[in-house]
């Protein structure tokens, strides 16, 4: 796997994410959670939209219509500087959904990037930035039968907690321990 970082949403990469959407639309079509983990991309008319979006609600005070604060990052491949995925990090889960099956993440990959161990690194990379906001306990989640997810959490320390109904569906829970020093 090529080195990859996590990197704020910036008009540098407005082309690139436009170009991550497209993909999305064209190798996921069919599937209702193409867009899950983007944060709302597949609602937006330009990435430039999507990315004031994502920096606005980085705030307590810019989050309405029962959304919490977070941050989202793009992981680009340091090699040609490619989005390979993107994470968030929500800032708390004091919200029915997210406590109960959201989770303080979500995350995706590019579909021509699957399977090279970028969600598993994103989700490493993510993990000390949550600390950093004093979270200690991390909650994540992924739909039952979604082993590529649930490795990995597992990989990241993840601990089954038990499984909820998630709108519909069966959702797996899952704890990693932060550890503040890290």
């Amino acid at each position: 796997m090529d080195i990859i970082e996590l990197k704020a949403p910036s008009p540098e990469y407005a082309a690139d994410i436009w170009q991550f959407r497209q993909e999305i639309l064209e190798k996921d079509a069919g599937n209702k959670d193409q867009f899950a983990g983007c944060g709302g991309l597949e609602n937006c008319t330009s990435a430039e939209e999507w990315i004031e979006r994502m920096k606005l609600g980085e705030s307590e005070e810019n989050c309405k219509d029962g959304k919490v604060p977070s941050h989202m990052y793009l992981a680009v491949r340091k090699a040609d500087n490619r989005i390979v995925g993107l994470i968030d990090l929500r800032h708390h889960i004091n919200h029915p959904i997210l406590g109960t099956w959201g989770g303080h993440s979500g995350y995706s990959v590019r579909p021509s990037e699957r399977g090279h161990g970028y969600a598993k690194e994103m989700l490493r990379q993510l993990l000390p930035k949550a600390g950093a906001l004093g979270i200690q306990k991390f909650l994540i989640t992924c739909k039952v039968g979604n082993l590529a997810s649930e490795k990995t959490i597992l990989a990241n320390g993840g601990v089954f907690d038990k499984i909820v109904d998630g709108n519909g569906e069966e959702i797996k829970r899952f704890w990693i321990t932060i550890d503040p020093e890290k």
